[in-house]
């Protein structure tokens, strides 16, 4: 699968509360969390992003507390991917199990500008940021974790499988 949107840039150490606010967790509704995603950086950013963009960052992406409301902001917010040069380990996990692709991808933090166009292809990792022609490398995603993503999180899947019998 081919994932293309604009690149919404954010730094090193973005965390969890920036990601979204504390206020705001007394909801698990993707929609509602994601009109205050990145709040803390940028008030009206929710209201901004397309339908699929990709959020672009440095290392350590989603540290801080571990609360799964983070990926379900970005999710909810229209964000189809994040790609960082890192990622904190329980945001790792979190992403996936609530649905959200993620991709580490070396020098992507500086090599891509906000704003810029970009695909990611999950198949391969291969990440081409159209606007300056510059192509980076992630690992592609494992096949079960796909299947996460494809079913919208670890809680879907698994009712998925039950279902199935």
């Amino acid at each position: 699968m081919k994932i293309e949107g604009t690149v919404w840039k954010f730094g090193d150490n973005i965390d969890t509360d920036v990601i979204i606010p504390a206020p705001y967790l007394v909801t698990t509704d993707p929609e509602e969390l994601g009109k205050h995603c990145m709040e803390g950086i940028d008030a009206s950013l929710s209201a901004k992003i397309q339908a699929g963009d990709i959020i672009v960052a440095g290392q350590n992406f989603g540290c801080g507390s571990s609360r799964e409301h983070a990926p379900m902001a970005i999710k909810g917010a229209g964000i189809s991917c994040v790609v960082a040069e890192s990622f904190a380990r329980i945001f790792f996990r979190n992403a996936f199990n609530m649905g959200l692709a993620i991709f580490e991808a070396t020098g992507v933090s500086v090599g891509v500008n906000g704003g810029d166009r970009m695909s990611v292809h999950q198949e391969t990792g291969k990440i081409t940021d159209h606007t300056n022609g510059k192509i980076f490398s992630a690992n592609p995603i494992p096949a079960f974790m796909k299947e996460l993503i494809a079913a919208g999180g670890l809680m879907p899947y698994i009712l998925k499988q039950q279902r199935a019998g």
